[in-house]
């Protein structure tokens, strides 16, 4: 059984900073491609970031040059570090990865969701 847990979210005011952390556990063989995806009330989840197991990065539009996505591979993790952050990037975070369990193929996985507020 194959397990992303995020962690981080929380409370901030605009132009403030969060790091976002997402843990896979389980049976794992490898990870694949990583990232995080957000949804905002009303709104349909959206791509935010991905990270290649090359570290290839890839960002939303309304993120770059805000955002920052990385891996630590032997902790089969992956973080978020958001700066300069906005009202309207509000929404629940969601990280996934895609994943090699020991039994089985490559699949997506997804964690819970974390909130993020942005709010002064």
């Amino acid at each position: 059984q194959v397990q992303l847990v995020e962690s981080g979210g929380g409370l901030v005011q605009p132009g403030g900073s969060l790091r976002l952390s997402c843990a896979a556990s389980g049976s794992i063989a490898g990870i694949g491609t990583m990232g995080w995806y957000r949804q905002a009330p009303g709104k349909q989840r959206e791509l935010v970031a991905t990270i290649t197991t090359g570290d290839t990065a890839n960002y939303a539009d309304s993120v770059k040059d805000r955002f920052t996505i990385s891996r630590d591979n032997a902790k089969n993790t992956v973080y978020l570090q958001m700066s300069s952050l906005r009202p309207e990037d509000t929404a629940v975070y969601y990280c996934y990865g895609f994943v090699l369990p020991t039994r089985g193929y490559f699949s997506n996985y997804w964690g819970q969701g974390t909130q993020v507020t942005v709010s002064s």
